[in-house]
């Protein structure tokens, strides 16, 4: 049996996910494929959270983070090292911690630089990270929601700008945007009060969550028509 321990790192869990899901996902997904079961399963946390399910969101949301993060094994992105170098204990656009980009009314992106010694280690860590950058309780659920809603219709406009000129540039704006996504989940499992590596090890505490296989065997029919 194959689970992920509650203290696991962002990097331990994507390769998790790689182990997990990455034949089925080369095998039964494009990259265009990969993007829309993300959206899929986000818009249905989204849902719940207007609907005020929180058993809904928090089981969306999580199988959208597993989603994403399969799609950028797919893309060969590192995600806690692009999450660290876009959000190092700052704010990526004011650059400061709390965030004062609505207070200050912050028009232009601040360059940012990252003290290594305070890099965070573990999911927990950076869920930490991210509540001291941006507190929950500056912003409501539906804010955070709205928020993530927003961010991955920019990292859909970031694939589809790279996937028509393929550059290296267009390729980075892919990485800012993927680490921009991260931190809009930890942004509604913190005003959830949800404990991310906690529901992530719950998540996979036997293997694929649905079929409790390593790597997974659910058919593509299974997949298509998953409902959660």
């Amino acid at each position: 049996m194959a689970s992920l321990a509650e203290n696991a790192t962002i990097a331990e869990y994507q390769k998790f996910v790689k182990d997990l899901y990455g034949i089925s996902n080369d095998r039964h997904f494009t990259t265009s494929d990969m993007l829309a079961n993300v959206e899929r399963f986000l818009m249905r946390g989204l849902k719940g959270i207007r609907k005020g399910d929180r058993e809904k969101t928090k089981f969306n949301i999580m199988i959208s983070l597993s989603w994403s993060i399969s799609f950028m094994n797919q893309m060969h992105v590192d995600v806690e090292e692009e999450t660290w170098k876009r959000f190092p204990y700052l704010c990526s656009y004011c650059g400061s911690c709390p965030c004062v980009c609505k207070e200050n009314k912050i028009e232009k992106r601040r360059s940012v630089s990252a003290d290594e010694s305070r890099r965070p280690k573990t999911l927990a860590d950076f869920q930490k990270m991210f509540e001291e950058i941006y507190p929950s309780s500056k912003r409501t659920l539906e804010h955070a929601g709205i928020h993530l809603a927003e961010e991955m219709g920019e990292l859909s406009e970031t694939i589809l700008s790279y996937r028509s000129v393929r550059s290296n540039v267009d390729f980075d704006n892919v990485k800012a945007e993927a680490a921009d996504l991260m931190s809009c989940f930890f942004g509604v499992l913190n005003s959830m009060k949800l404990n991310a590596a906690k529901e992530i090890a719950f998540h996979f505490s036997n293997n694929c969550h649905e079929c409790h296989k390593m790597p997974c065997e659910c058919s593509f029919e299974k997949i298509l028509t998953y409902k959660s």
